[in-house]
């Protein structure tokens, strides 16, 4: 913000209407910038063991429904909750989470989220 005044002899100045800059719109100040990097707590998507789906199935849904998820990953989660009743699937923003563990369950896999304390 620009202040600027005008004197002119004894006493004080004439004040001239403040500058205000503003962002474009659809850019991001650099506040905002940072304040978006303090995003709400990551979230686990959760997937359980059950007995209905056959685990070359689940590995399926898993490559289908999670973006980047490799054959050799989908099959260890796969593995891990075929063995140990839960595996962590990815850990991601809480509405990413939701949306996955939605489309897992729409793909009729057991799947719930919870907050993955102490980050990724």
């Amino acid at each position: 913000m620009a202040i600027s005044t005008t004197c002119s002899g004894k006493g004080g100045g004439l004040l001239e209407k403040p500058v205000i800059e503003r962002t474009t719109p659809g850019r991001e100040s650099e506040f905002d910038l940072r304040k978006s990097k303090k995003m709400a707590p990551p979230y686990r998507v959760m997937l359980h063991n059950d007995n209905y789906n056959k685990r070359e199935y689940v590995v399926q849904v898993l490559m289908k429904v999670i973006p980047g998820m490799t054959l050799d990953n989908a099959v260890n989660i796969m593995q891990e909750a075929h063995y140990n009743g839960l595996s962590v699937v990815i850990i991601c923003a809480q509405a990413d989470a939701e949306e996955h563990c939605m489309q897992l369950r729409g793909n009729g896999l057991l799947s719930s989220i919870e907050p993955a304390s102490g980050g990724c």
